[in-house]
């Protein structure tokens, strides 16, 4: 399971300030999860294994915290020792502790090691090298971009504010931000912040949401009357702001997931938007739709997702590289099954958040 779908629930036991630790902790070990592991390595005689295995995974958040986080270093060893006894192994508490002391007074010889092998890279083998065969000229750049942590871009609602009215309220609550060049609703943060410090949030006057994801309502520039198929739905991002920019349009989002389907009922809730929100496969649109026809529709179909690597760190380690066949395939099923729904004269936005030529 992704990241995005476990965190959910466990964030609503914790405070706001905790919650973006644990979001930190989390996606940022899985950023870096070959240097941790290769330091591990280095550090150990023997791996951790069977019952005591959670405590290797206790090691990396104790070491990400100390190569890229300003906590205090006795606060990360204090509380990792303490992550022992909360995960009932209090007899392995000295071996924690002496990982990271030891892992402090070799830091800099293991960086620099770390620094002349493949775990450099930060990704696995094989994505390394569909990615080296399909950008030759760039792949580097790629990489290093999938490596870096993500900037926070907002959606801002339309029917609430313009975008330099709530610009404005932003510069008001001391968060800055900056316009995008070509979507006209996104706002960047130069700074990520907690959503309940933005300014109406809990109202519905923004939404987090990529900036290229806002492009793919742009080009599908949906009118007021017209009947849109947003498919493959959740969690809802795109169905809530193609209500925004045609709020008198009438809204199918589907999905085949209903877990994530429930957070396209959560989203539309929050910004009080409406659309008809249906459990279905992508390959069968006649269980959910009969025959009907649809002036523009949004078919974000089920990808890889390595385009996103740096807001989904978690892809490279729940990817396959067996996935990539079965996912062009399954692509080209929906799209084929759905083209019959598409209105004569209608428009279809296909995105794919995949960058490998297969999909």
């Amino acid at each position: 399971q992704s990241l995005s779908t476990v965190l959910p629930a466990l964030q609503t036991s914790i405070s706001d300030k905790d919650r973006g630790l644990l979001q930190e902790l989390c996606f940022g070990t899985l950023r870096v999860l070959p240097q941790l592991e290769w330091c591990i390595q280095q550090l150990m005689a023997k791996p951790l294994t069977g019952k005591q295995r959670t405590l290797h995974y206790l090691l990396m958040v104790g070491l990400y915290q100390l190569l890229y986080t300003r906590i205090p270093a006795h606060a990360v060893l204090a509380e990792t020792v303490e992550g022992a006894v909360a995960l009932k192994r209090p007899q392995l508490k000295g071996l924690i502790n002496g990982v990271l002391r030891q892992f402090q007074r070799q830091q800099e010889e293991l960086l620099q090691r770390a620094a002349n092998n493949d775990s450099r890279y930060l990704h696995p083998s094989w994505l390394l090298k569909r990615i080296q065969q399909a950008y030759p000229a760039n792949w580097e750049q790629i990489v290093d971009a999938n490596n870096q942590k993500p900037p926070m871009w907002l959606r801002v609602n339309r029917l609430h504010h313009t975008r330099d009215a709530y610009l404005q309220l932003l510069n008001d609550a001391g968060i800055a931000a900056e316009t995008h060049s070509d979507y006209a609703d996104a706002l960047r943060l130069l700074a990520p912040c907690a959503v309940t410090d933005l300014p109406g949030f809990a109202e519905g006057w923004v939404t987090v949401q990529d900036a290229s994801a806002q492009g793919c309502v742009d080009l599908l520039d949906p009118q007021d009357g017209e009947q849109i198929l947003d498919l493959c739905a959740a969690p809802g991002g795109k169905t809530t702001h193609i209500l925004e920019a045609a709020p008198k349009a009438h809204v199918m989002a589907v999905d085949i997931d209903e877990q994530r389907l429930a957070r396209v009922k959560e989203n539309l809730q929050r910004l009080r938007l409406h659309a008809e929100v249906k459990l279905g496969d992508g390959r069968t649109p006649q269980q959910w739709c009969g025959d009907k026809q649809f002036d523009r529709i949004l078919l974000d179909a089920p990808c890889s997702a390595t385009g996103v690597i740096r807001r989904h760190p978690d892809i490279k380690w729940l990817r396959r590289d067996r996935d990539i066949a079965e996912l062009a395939a399954l692509q080209a099923e929906i799209l084929e099954a759905v083209w019959p729904h598409l209105k004569s004269g209608g428009m279809m936005v296909y995105p794919t958040w995949s960058i490998l030529p297969d999909e």
